[in-house]
């Protein structure tokens, strides 16, 4: 008799379980119900934090390259000496080219970010070597304008049985939400690319191979820096 006395759960232990996830989902409840009106207002808003417009972008991207032809390096140039005097976003781009590898999705490439903040991004992504990957499903839209080379992307449904292709000159609009396989071919590629919506939550994409493919922790730190080094500052500046 003891010694089943001794096996029994302590009626005040089970008490006190099924009050701290009482506590804990009231807890829950509660944050949730603070946090999603505040979301919603910002969702509703979100057009009104951007400073680059995608239009502006596309044709930047003609005129540069009809100034520089397959001269990418004097393209990037133009691109970004643009923005430097244009009023909206002068006070927001950085003109120095800190190049860092990205690993995203399985497809590696080069990287200069010349504007990082919470609501938009815009960098030059590409490789002279080719790659491919997952681009992921996220929570802004991506615009990726064909400075050089060409991509092909495929996304799966009835009747689609031929790649999409971007040549130089094209924009690559990837909807938010969407997701789709894309590849730089063997040749490369290089693109200016720009993303509107909520971008902290994809950096999670971004950290992924990190952790569980390359290791290459340098990187990450230095993209990391700098992305949160423009992001501060951009805030600081009231850039959202």
């Amino acid at each position: 008799m003891a010694s089943k006395s001794k096996n029994k759960a302590s009626p005040t232990s089970s008490k006190g379980c099924r009050c701290s996830l009482t506590g804990f989902l009231k807890f829950l409840a509660i944050l949730v119900g603070v946090l999603a009106p505040i979301a919603y207002y910002l969702e509703q808003r979100l057009s009104s934090f951007y400073i680059f417009d995608v239009a502006h972008l596309a044709d930047l991207q003609q005129r540069s390259l009809l100034a520089h032809g397959n001269d990418t390096r004097a393209v990037v140039q133009f691109i970004v000496d643009e923005l430097t005097t244009r009023p909206e976003t002068k006070a927001h781009i950085n003109r120095d080219e800190e190049w860092v590898f990205n690993n995203a999705g399985g497809a590696m490439g080069g990287m200069y970010i010349i504007h990082a903040s919470i609501t938009e991004y815009l960098i030059i992504f590409g490789t002279p070597i080719g790659t491919e990957g997952h681009s992921g499903r996220h929570t802004a839209d991506d615009y990726f304008h064909i400075l050089s080379g060409y991509q092909l992307a495929y996304a799966p449904g009835a009747g689609r049985y031929e790649a999409e292709v971007y040549p130089q000159g094209s924009v690559h609009h990837l909807r938010r939400g969407d997701v789709k396989q894309y590849m730089m071919p063997e040749g490369g590629c290089f693109a200016l690319e720009y993303a509107r919506g909520w971008i902290p939550p994809m950096l999670f994409f971004g950290y992924a191979d990190t952790f569980f493919s390359t290791l290459d922790f340098y990187t990450l730190w230095r993209t990391s820096w700098v992305t949160a080094r423009e992001m501060g500052a951009n805030l600081l500046a009231g850039k959202f």
